[in-house]
C-alpha cells in the first residue's frame, strides 16, 4: 500500500469510527473499553492499558483497491442511514478479507449497535485472532458470548481477560461478577464464577464474585464463607464487609451489627458503611440507636435533606413526636424534592398530636406522589369526625384514582364514615353498588359481607365470604369471619371451629383469629384448650372482647375469681365496651 492511499485509507477509517457508538447499558466491560477508545486523553494523561495495546497493533499489508474502497463507502453509507444489516454484512465481509483489525472492529461496533450480536461474535473473533493482545477485543467478545447464552465459550474468553491482568486481577473479578450478575441461569453462573476463581486463592475479589453469585443460586452458607474470606483479605475493603453483613442479616443480624460496627471504629468516615450500620439497626428495632446515626450522617451532610427526613420517621416510630416535626420541617426547608411525602407525614404527625387543624392544614398542601390519594382519605376522615359527613362524602367523589385498589379504598373508607355515623343502611347500598362494578375484588366483597351482617342479612354475608374464599383461598380474615359468624350464632359448629383453624394457619399471630378458634373449643366443650387459646390472644391483644370471651369461659369453667379480675382490669380501661358490659352483667351482676 502505498503511503497515500495509507493515510487516505486512515482518514476515511477514522472519519466514520467517529459516528460509531458503541455504548451496551448495563455492560461494565464493554462500556470501560469504549471511553478508552472515544474519548481522547489529556495531554499529559499516561494512555491506558487499551490504548498502549492497539498502538502496538500489527496491521496487514492491504492495497486500497477500488474495490475495496468501494466496498467501505457503501458499508459507511449504509450505517449512516440505519441500514444496519447491509452495513454489517458489508463490515464483516471486509473484516474477512483485510484481516485488518481496525476493521474488525469497526464492524464490531456496527454489530452490537445494530443488535446482531452473533455477527459480534464473528467480527470479534477475527477482531482478536488479528490483533491477539487488545484486551478490549478479549472483553467484549466474553460479553458477547455471555448475552447470547454462550456462557461455556464466555467462560474461556474470561480465563483470556483475567490471565492478560494476572498483576491486579481483582477489578477483573468485579467485572466479571457484574456481567455474570443478570444471567438467567443463576447456577451456571455460579458454577463459572468458582471454577474462575479457584486459580486466585489470595485474590479478595474472586472470594467477594463467588459469594455474590452464590447468594443467588440458594447457597447462602457457602456465600457468607466467601465473604468472610474476602474481608480477611482485605479488611479495609468496605464492599466485602458490607455483603458479609448483609448475608449475617438473614441468619445473625445481631452479628451482622457487630461487623458493621467493628468496621467502623477502624473506619469512622466510611460514609456508606455507616449508612447500611444506620438501615441494619432500624431493621432491628433498635431505634434510639439507628437514629444516632443517622444524626452523625445529617451533621456530616448538613445540607442533605434525605438524613433529616429518616431521622423524623425514626422519631415518629419512636413517638417523639417534637423531634419527628422539627426534622421534618428541617427537611421541608432543605428542599427535599419530595415534597408531597413530607406535608403527608406532617399530616400524620398533626393527627398523632390530636391536632386536627394543623393535619388538614397539612394534607391539603399534598398536590401530587404517592400519598396523595391517602391524603384525601385522611381528609375525609377528618371532615367525617368533625360531623362534615356530606363535605367528606363530596371529597371522596372527587379524588382521581388510577387503579382498582384506590378505588376500592375509597369505597370502603365511604362505607366506614356512614358506619360511624350509624347510617348502616346507606353504608351497605354504597358497598352494594360497587360490587356491581368490580364484582370480583375480594376486598369489597368482604366489607360488603360484613356490613351484610351488620344490617342483618347473613345469606348475603355467607354468599359473599365464600366467594371471597374462592377468589382468594389465603384470605384469612374471610375464613375467620364466616366460622365466627356460625360460633355467633352456635350453629354448625364443627364447620365454624374447622374455618377459624383454617384461619389460623394462614395468620398464625393474629389475636382476633386466637379468639375465634378459643371461642370455637368453648362452642365445642373443650374448656381447657379453650382457656389456654384465648389466654395466648390475650396476651397478644388485651383486646376487651378477647377479655369478655376468656373471662366467660374461666367462669364456665369454676374459675370465677380469676374471670372476675380479667373483667375488672378490663373494664377500667374500656369502660364504655358494650360486650365486655354485656358479658359482666350476665355472670357477676
Amino acid at each position: 500500500m502505498t503511503q497515500f492511499k495509507y493515510i487516505v485509507f486512515s482518514a476515511l477509517l477514522l472519519a466514520a469510527c467517529a459516528h460509531a457508538p458503541v455504548n451496551q447499558p448495563g455492560n461494565q466491560l464493554v462500556d470501560q473499553t469504549d471511553q478508552s477508545e472515544d474519548q481522547p486523553e489529556a495531554a499529559d494523561q499516561a494512555p491506558s492499558p487499551e490504548q498502549q495495546a492497539e498502538a502496538k497493533m500489527v496491521l496487514p499489508n492491504v492495497e486500497l483497491s477500488s474495490d475495496l474502497l468501494y466496498e467501505f463507502l457503501l458499508t459507511e453509507i449504509a450505517s449512516q442511514r440505519g441500514q444496519n444489516e447491509l452495513a454489517v454484512e458489508g463490515g464483516l465481509d471486509m473484516a474477512k478479507k483485510t484481516r485488518d483489525p481496525r476493521l474488525a472492529m469497526r464492524a464490531t461496533h456496527m454489530a452490537i449497535q445494530s443488535g446482531q450480536m452473533d455477527k459480534a461474535i464473528e467480527t470479534l473473533k477475527i477482531w482478536q485472532e488479528t490483533d491477539p493482545a487488545s484486551p478490549t477485543a478479549m472483553r467484549m467478545l466474553s460479553t458477547a458470548l455471555l448475552r447470547t447464552g454462550r456462557i461455556d465459550e464466555a467462560g474461556q474468553e474470561f480465563v483470556k481477560v483475567l490471565k492478560a491482568e494476572e498483576a491486579h486481577p481483582g477489578p477483573t473479578f468485579v467485572q466479571i461478577y457484574q456481567m455474570l450478575a443478570p444471567y438467567p441461569d443463576k447456577a451456571a453462573a455460579f458454577k463459572l464464577m468458582r471454577d474462575l476463581a479457584s486459580p486466585y486463592p489470595r485474590i479478595a475479589e474472586a472470594h467477594w464474585a463467588v459469594a455474590q453469585l452464590a447468594q443467588t443460586s440458594g447457597g447462602e452458607e457457602l456465600a457468607l464463607s466467601e465473604a468472610k474470606l474476602a474481608s480477611s483479605l482485605r479488611p479495609e475493603w468496605d464492599m466485602a464487609v458490607s455483603l458479609q453483613a448483609q448475608l449475617l442479616q438473614k441468619s445473625a443480624p445481631q452479628q451482622g451489627l457487630d461487623v458493621l460496627s467493628h468496621y467502623l471504629s477502624a473506619y469512622p468516615e466510611a460514609r456508606e458503611i455507616r449508612l447500611q450500620y444506620a438501615r441494619a439497626l432500624l431493621d432491628q428495632k433498635q431505634y434510639k440507636e439507628s437514629r444516632a446515626e443517622f444524626q452523625r450522617l445529617s451533621d456530616e451532610n448538613p445540607d442533605n435533606p434525605d438524613m433529616a427526613y429518616a431521622i423524623a420517621l425514626i422519631s415518629l416510630q419512636m413517638n417523639d413526636l417534637q423531634s419527628a416535626e422539627t426534622q421534618l420541617r428541617q427537611a421541608l426547608s432543605k428542599g427535599k424534592k419530595d415534597q408531597d411525602t413530607i406535608q403527608y407525614y406532617l399530616g400524620q404527625l398533626g393527627e398523632a398530636k390530636k391536632n386536627d387543624d394543623e393535619a388538614l392544614a397539612s394534607y391539603r398542601e399534598v398536590k401530587g406522589g404517592e400519598y396523595l390519594v391517602a391524603a384525601q382519605i385522611r381528609i375525609a376522615f377528618l371532615l367525617g369526625k368533625r360531623g362534615q359527613l356530606a363535605e367528606a362524602r363530596q371529597l371522596l367523589g372527587q379524588v382521581q384514582t388510577t387503579n382498582n385498589q384506590q378505588r376500592v379504598q375509597l369505597v370502603l373508607i365511604e362505607a366506614q364514615l356512614l358506619r360511624e355515623a350509624n347510617q348502616f343502611d346507606e353504608a351497605y347500598q354504597v358497598l352494594q353498588k360497587a360490587t356491581e362494578t368490580l364484582p370480583n375484588h375480594p376486598d369489597l366483597l368482604y366489607g360488603t359481607a360484613m356490613m351484610a351482617d351488620k344490617v342483618g342479612k347473613p345469606e348475603v354475608f355467607e354468599q359473599l365470604m365464600r366467594k371471597v374464599i374462592q377468589i382468594d383461598p389465603d384470605h384469612a380474615q374471610a375464613y375467620n369471619a364466616l366460622g365466627y359468624s356460625y360460633l355467633e350464632r352456635n350453629m354448625r359448629i364443627p364447620e365454624a371451629v374447622g374455618l377459624v383453624e383454617k384461619a389460623l394457619q394462614l395468620a398464625p399471630d393474629d389475636a382476633s383469629i386466637m379468639d375465634s378458634v378459643g371461642w370455637g373449643y368453648y362452642r365445642s366443650g373443650k374448656m381447657d384448650d379453650s382457656v389456654k387459646m384465648l389466654k395466648r390472644a390475650f396476651a397478644g391483644n388485651p383486646d376487651p372482647e378477647i377479655a369478655a370471651h376468656l373471662g366467660e369461659v374461666l367462669w364456665m369453667r369454676g374459675d370465677k375469681q380469676e374471670a372476675k379480675k380479667i373483667w375488672q382490669d378490663s373494664l377500667k380501661a374500656n369502660p364504655d365496651n358494650a360486650p365486655l358490659q354485656a358479658a359482666i352483667k350476665k355472670f357477676d351482676p
